[in-house]
């Protein structure tokens, strides 16, 4: 998180929730509440039969807020609580706005999960109120897109950055476990948002310093113009807070802090704020001489840590050691904590030193072009290398993606809806885990069992990584590991439990099951 430049007072910024969120699943059942009356999931059916709010929409805002996890009242970056990030700071009351609303204190909203939870709804309500509405609205959650965006607090692409996240999480689908081991699930379903004045806003400018980011400007007040120092270090923070809350606090003048990069945890996305050749307020004594790095996300929650997180952030880092002449070690590449006259603690004990550094020294893509420890939604707008070995795939099975240059245009858009036709996918032209699924997998369907090896088996890698969302090495190696894949994905998909990838396995695989 950053600091105020040496002489400012800094602004309330600490840690914001308290339970621990585990994966993103897509197309899972909602699990049953426990029958504690203070369970996480009665409290999101109390407040949406309340406040008339889709309960899996009020559970996919609390989840790209905070991960589902309430840090005890403790308060983010911009003084936002709870699981659902009630915010009191100059330009955001939506605290005082739920106590109004729910007659609450604001000391509970800020620590009670289920009162938070009543309040976030609250809100909610009271936004699809001022924008109109009614009862057959309200049961249509594509309606609700413009109240989502209101509630971020944000205006313009910012906003509608917050809402196609939430939607994301909607069309997906997400389980979460919080205290006590209670799953917290919103089922995947097919979305088509009603966006509304949102429909044309988007973040379309790219960062005139670094080519793969876009660009959002920081407030004016929120940085200074040009250096006073060379810069000779980048400096690691955690936000604590969202990516686009981050982005629209560095918009707001009040808050006098910055940096001038933001990395979105699911996907690995980059916005510049502050020029390179300008002065972020984000390390007090290091702020001349120092490029931030923002990752959204606490410092006490890993699951925000994702890896292509960390990939992403490391390209980024190893580019702007290459361009300033930065070297690539931990007395220039280093932690919030450990600039010079700072109290901060991020990016934390969570924040894996070793892998990033290992990446920033040159492990920061696939070493082929298509095996990575994890495979992450792509779609229009999307960049990076897993957009083209999405290219790469598609071109090699006779599907015109077009330049495999990184950039998810209009071809590959095409490509993808061609491919997911053929496969009997929903062609949505986005590459989710199915798609990823069936494009990995695709090819030949020679028998594998363990002791096989070569390109096929590391085809099976692949796909199975995509698949089950965890990492098997793609080695080329059928052993234990992979084994245990294998049987792992026969078994979710009620196929014959046996370790060995015939016909039936490669078919499922290639289904994109």
């Amino acid at each position: 998180m950053p600091r105020r430049p040496a002489g400012h007072t800094r602004g309330r910024a600490a840690v914001l929730a308290s339970l621990t969120v585990t994966a993103l699943v897509a197309g899972r059942p909602a699990a049953a509440a426990p029958a504690d009356a203070d369970s996480m999931n009665q409290a999101f059916d109390r407040a949406a039969e309340e406040y008339g709010v889709p309960r899996d929409l009020l559970a996919a805002v609390g989840y790209g807020e905070t991960h589902l996890n309430g840090h005890a009242g403790l308060p983010s970056q911009d003084n936002g609580y709870g699981v659902m990030h009630l915010v009191s700071n100059p330009v955001n009351h939506s605290l005082e706005k739920a106590s109004a609303l729910t007659g609450e204190s604001t000391a509970d909203l800020r620590k009670d999960t289920g009162t938070n939870i009543l309040g976030g709804a609250a809100v909610l309500r009271d936004h699809a109120d001022t924008l109109g509405l009614d009862t057959a609205d309200r049961a249509d959650i594509d309606a609700w897109y413009p109240v989502v965006a209101r509630y971020s607090g944000a205006e313009g692409a910012v906003a509608a950055l917050y809402a196609d996240t939430v939607y994301t999480f909607l069309a997906e689908g997400l389980r979460a476990t919080v205290a006590g081991g209670e799953q917290v699930s919103v089922t995947s379903r097919p979305v088509s948002p009603e966006k509304g004045p949102f429909a044309k806003a988007d973040i379309t400018a790219q960062s005139p310093d670094y080519p793969p980011a876009l660009w959002v400007a920081a407030n004016s007040a929120n940085f200074a113009t040009g250096r006073t120092a060379t810069v000779d270090k980048v400096v690691i923070h955690v936000t604590q807070g969202s990516y686009a809350g981050t982005i629209s606090w560095f918009q707001n003048a009040t808050s006098k802090v910055s940096s001038h990069y933001v990395v979105r945890s699911s996907d690995g996305q980059v916005t510049q704020m502050v020029r390179d050749k300008d002065t972020a307020y984000h390390a007090k004594s290091a702020n001349a001489s120092s490029l931030g790095i923002e990752h959204e996300g606490f410092i006490d929650d890993p699951t925000w840590f994702t890896d292509p997180m960390y990939r992403s952030s490391a390209a980024l880092t190893k580019y702007l050691c290459d361009r300033y002449g930065i070297p690539k070690d931990r007395s220039h590449v280093i932690g919030h904590s450990e600039a010079p006259g700072n109290d901060h603690t991020d990016p934390g004990a969570n924040w894996n030193w070793t892998y990033y550094m290992q990446l920033v020294k040159g492990a920061t893509g696939s070493a082929d072009g298509l095996s990575f420890a994890s495979y992450t939604t792509r779609k229009s707008g999307s960049t990076g290398s897993q957009v083209k070995a999405v290219q790469t795939l598609l071109n090699q099975q006779g599907y015109r993606a077009g330049t495999e240059d990184g950039v998810f245009g209009t071809a590959t858009g095409n490509a993808v809806r061609a491919f997911q036709t053929e496969r009997g996918l929903d062609a949505d032209g986005t590459v989710g885990p199915k798609t990823w699924t069936a494009l990995l997998s695709a090819g030949t369907t020679p028998a594998l069992d363990t002791g096989a090896s070569g390109d096929a088996v590391k085809r099976l890698q692949r796909a199975l990584t995509a698949a089950l969302g965890r990492t098997v090495a793609a080695d080329g190696a059928f052993g234990t590991n992979t084994d245990k894949a294998v049987r792992d994905y026969q078994s979710s998909r009620n196929l014959a439990v046996d370790g060995s990838v015939g016909t039936g396995t490669w078919a499922a695989l290639q289904s994109g099951r």
